[in-house]
């Protein structure tokens, strides 16, 4: 394991290993052993890989991605910040616009813990399904855990991949893909360094207030559109069918069904007609 020379606002180290199981295998090794708040674990591949749904990982290729794992800790429970796995993917949302100035606009958020990147026409022949005119695919994803060490936040994000296969066909893209430029194997920790950044701004910073709340809601994917959720766990066969109002003030999702009345949800899985 190597310290990356590359700035964290957090004040903690940055470590690199090639290959991991997973980053956050090693952020938990990392807490256990003292690292303090901010230390952040990344990887060039990672082998087991996983998601916020049982079953599901991650198709990466080694070296074209970028996932890594930061360590939070705070004192009491109390101290945590709210909707943390939504303002974490507020500042991944901003530090890929940061990255690539093109993209402004266009990087949306999909509750609870995707980001989402439009499919370039020019990707149309790989891309099939999902390449219609204002598709958009997955480009990162965000896990939150804790545990009696800290909170752990772990963030994939497809970087300069081109391929994806299995499940991830038709349903992901890279920012690569999603720029139409390709992307070095270095510039990975320049994205690294910008989320940090995004993310010390939106989670640390005592003037942020429920100003989140308001630039998350643009940012909505498939805000204003019908959609189907299924409630609970993936397998519960609870489905609500109706338009994506927004999210509420903790975070949680608003669907408007037929009846026109406002439900809000707080675990589930959103999918889309069409």
């Amino acid at each position: 394991m190597k310290q990356l020379a590359i700035h964290n606002p957090f004040n903690a180290p940055v470590y690199h290993e090639e290959t991991v199981s997973s980053t956050m295998d090693i952020s938990r090794i990392l807490a256990a052993g003292g690292e303090p708040h901010g230390t952040v674990i990344c990887a060039d591949f990672q082998e087991a890989g996983r998601g916020r749904i049982r079953g599901r990982h991650w198709d990466m290729e080694k070296g074209k991605d970028l996932p890594f794992t930061i360590l939070l800790r705070y004192s009491r429970i109390e101290d945590i910040p709210p909707v943390l796995t939504l303002r974490t993917g507020l500042a991944v949302a901003l530090a890929i616009e940061d990255f690539v100035p093109a993209l402004a606009g266009m990087v949306m958020i999909k509750w609870p813990n995707d980001i989402m990147l439009p499919v370039r026409k020019t990707a149309a022949a790989k891309a099939g399904a999902a390449a219609k005119a204002g598709a958009a695919a997955k480009a990162a994803g965000i896990l939150t855990e804790a545990d009696g060490c800290g909170v752990f936040i772990g963030i994939g994000v497809n970087v300069a991949q081109k391929e994806f296969h299995g499940f991830l066909e038709n349903k992901a893209t890279s920012i690569s893909l999603a720029c139409g430029r390709e992307i070095e194997n270095g510039e990975r920790f320049v994205l690294l360094e910008k989320i940090l950044i995004r993310l010390y701004n939106e989670i640390e910073q005592a003037d942020t207030g429920m100003d989140w709340h308001e630039r998350i809601q643009p940012r909505l994917y498939k805000k204003g559109e019908q959609v189907c959720f299924i409630e609970g766990a993936a397998d519960s066969g609870k489905t609500v069918t109706g338009f994506l109002t927004g999210i509420g003030a903790d975070g949680e999702l608003l669907i408007t069904p037929d009846d026109a009345i406002v439900r809000s949800f707080t675990a589930g899985e959103l999918s889309f007609a069409g």
